[in-house]
């Protein structure tokens, strides 16, 4: 069995740590808050999707905007992960890791623009998922304007429903992305007229934080469809790109078991998409893969009551962690050091920004906690500092990653001079 957390008490009086390594010793070396990842985990779960997927052709793109951290960006392209990206700036940061790991780049996004469809060009990426007909208008126009052709997959809408939060469900119809399936084969044969585009793929993806395995596989199902249909038309079609969105279970007292979920879903992919010949399979999963290997270290300014109710105050925000303001999404809160006959009461976990959201638990029993101590928010390794923003003025956190027994800084804390550098008076 695959561990789900990397964090975890060595021993009943020990503090929490990262794969053995200490987080109180992490927070008085590098500060409050922190980020801190596991790169045993990220990697056990990169393994975990080549695995599933080893009968058929297929390619790991890790999804940038899930964490786009260099050194895990790094981490990743040398054990063979490919990447999706939705801007020119995560290209760049691609770039910078390895500039031969463009050709294992899928460029998604609904409102790519001339200059990053110029950068990707010229980088030699594996494909762009063309979100509208405009935007293959525009991508005609510029492989043209450049004379370098371009491999394409159309993301298809498939109209099917992904029991998760409205603001990352993108399957439906009424939704800004992709293109209406049942219009599909028009735009492929626009697409096949254009001299320097090369239809080769089919893209779907819809939504994140999907923990039923049906819905992946009704939508594969209808991509298998369309492909089938579109060989006919003449085109050849060799790859499909079935998104990412597997979800994960950020509740530590409920069943969540890896392995077990992934079968699950390589079974719903490869049931619907097998009988298709000399397919490769493309996968772009994020969450998954970080989410559980990332904590954020956080330190208890306050506790004060207002009424009947109790806050802890820390020196976090939802600057640096908006998932529980945005999403009402829910994080495993627990003490870094355990303080032995330490009763339980129902506290809101606060921030100092000035927002009543501003929150990341509402009344959660936890162990009585006092000015100084240190709280690990669990499973922030996505969407966390890649969200952050720098809200009241405040430089966001450390990065730290934890290989091995090692722990290494990744990215500084940022400084008030660095919020100010780019202003002029």
């Amino acid at each position: 069995m695959i561990s789900t957390r990397p964090f975890a008490y060595p021993a009943t009086q020990s503090p929490l740590a990262c794969d053995g390594v200490a987080l109180d010793a992490l927070a008085k070396k590098y500060g409050t808050p922190l980020y801190v990842y596991s790169a045993n985990q990220i990697l056990t779960r990169l393994q975990l999707f080549q695995k599933a997927f080893e009968t058929i052709p297929h390619l790991v793109c890790y999804s940038v905007k899930a964490n786009s951290a260099l050194a895990i960006l790094k981490l990743l392209d040398a054990h063979g992960a490919g990447f999706d990206i939705v801007s020119c700036g995560e290209l760049e940061r691609i770039l910078r890791v390895n500039r031969k790991a463009a050709q294992r780049v899928v460029f998604s996004g609904v409102g790519k623009t001339a200059a990053e469809i110029d950068l990707a060009l010229r980088s030699g990426i594996l494909i762009f998922n063309v979100e509208s007909a405009g935007e293959l208008d525009l991508l005609a126009e510029r492989t043209s304007k450049l004379r370098k052709r371009a491999r394409i997959a159309l993301r298809v809408n498939p109209d099917v429903f992904a029991e998760t939060h409205p603001y990352i469900s993108t399957g439906l119809r009424e939704h800004k992305f992709g293109i209406d399936i049942r219009q599909a084969r028009t735009v492929y044969k626009t697409a096949a007229k254009q001299k320097y585009l090369d239809p080769a793929g089919v893209s779907v993806h819809i939504g994140s934080q999907i923990r039923s395995t049906d819905p992946f596989g009704a939508a594969a199902e209808r991509v298998a469809q369309l492909v089938l249909d579109l060989r006919k038309d003449g085109l050849p079609i060799n790859s499909v790109d079935v998104g990412g969105g597997l979800g994960i279970e950020y509740h530590s007292d409920h069943t969540f078991e890896p392995e077990a979920k992934m079968q699950q879903y390589a079974d719903a992919l490869l049931k619907a998409l097998g009988p298709i010949e000399g397919l490769q399979l493309l996968l772009e999963p994020g969450r998954f893969i970080v989410a559980q290997a990332g904590a954020l270290l956080t330190r208890v300014l306050y506790v004060k009551k207002n009424g009947e109710k109790t806050f802890v105050v820390t020196d976090a925000a939802m600057n640096d962690l908006i998932r529980p303001a945005l999403y009402q999404a829910y994080h495993d809160i627990v003490p870094v050091v355990r303080r032995k006959g330490a009763r339980k009461k129902a506290v809101d976990v606060v921030g100092p920004v000035c927002e009543t959201g501003d929150f990341f638990a509402r009344d959660r029993e936890l162990p009585e906690l006092k000015p100084g101590e240190l709280v690990a928010i669990l499973d922030t390794g996505a969407y966390g500092l890649s969200l952050s923003s720098n809200y009241n003025s405040r430089p966001r956190p450390a990065e730290v990653l934890v290989e091995g027994k090692r722990a290494r800084l990744i990215r500084r804390r940022e400084t008030i001079d660095d919020l100010l550098a780019a202003e002029k008076m």
